[in-house]
């Protein structure tokens, strides 16, 4: 079975593993503007990342404007790996300059927020088993079919690099994304609705429910809020997380 915790060296909630199946069977399968291929290239090129000699001497540079070819696997063009590296490997010196070169390459707004939705889940979940000196799960199988192609048409340009939907604007199809007003952070990746849905998944049983999160009241199973809240800055101070 895939995600068996049996030889964990500490307990896992019967919750988590089955979160991270759902997650994999999302990335099998085709998505809003890739294949199922292509999301699971995309996986391997994150995984690859941290590997690239390219990655290593720009996180090295003062600045990450250094010139080469990133090692990759030669599934996705160079301005997909480019995004799926940096994200991995450099997220805190992203800037909007480079993603809009990264449009000008022709990648689209759209495809870069599917693969940042992937690029935070596979590493959330490799993260895990890392942190319980676990192997990788091995990435899925893809499965057939073509992207949707959907886009919301209430998503508008707002401060952010890509449009996103209103915080109150969520309503029809994206009804079910927040029940009241939420972070930008979650709203950042709301031109692919199933990339939030992605996140909510994992953020409920590796955090908190995401309308749980503004309530200090709410916390973890096992942890008080205040524990959950120094585990999740320490986290984020060694992520170098800008936001």
């Amino acid at each position: 079975m895939s995600f068996s915790y049996a030889h964990s060296p500490v307990p896992v909630r019967d919750d988590i593993p089955e979160a991270h199946r759902k997650t994999w069977q999302r990335l099998a399968g085709p998505g809003s503007w890739w294949t199922g291929a292509e999301r699971v290239a995309i996986a391997s090129e994150a995984r690859n990342a941290p590997n690239c000699a390219l990655c290593a001497e720009r996180k090295a540079a003062l600045s990450p404007n250094v010139a080469g070819v990133h090692d990759h696997e030669g599934k996705l063009s160079e301005a997909s790996v480019e995004a799926i590296h940096r994200l991995v490997t450099d997220a805190g010196r992203l800037t909007r300059s480079w993603f809009e070169k990264l449009m000008s390459e022709g990648l689209g707004d759209a495809p870069y927020v599917e693969i940042v939705g992937i690029v935070a889940g596979v590493l959330s979940i490799d993260n895990f088993h890392r942190a319980l000196g676990l192997a990788l799960e091995p990435l899925p199988a893809p499965r057939p079919g073509e992207p949707s192609r959907y886009r919301p048409t209430s998503a508008i340009r707002e401060e952010a690099y890509v449009p996103m939907i209103p915080a109150k604007g969520n309503s029809g199809d994206e009804a079910d994304l927040w029940s009241r007003m939420t972070g930008n952070v979650i709203r950042a990746m709301s031109l692919v609705p199933d990339a939030v849905r992605s996140l909510k998944e994992l953020s409920a049983v590796h955090y908190l429910k995401l309308e749980d999160v503004p309530d200090p009241r709410i916390h973890m199973p096992g942890l008080e809020r205040p524990q959950v809240e120094l585990i999740a800055g320490r986290v984020s101070a060694l992520n170098e997380c800008f936001y």
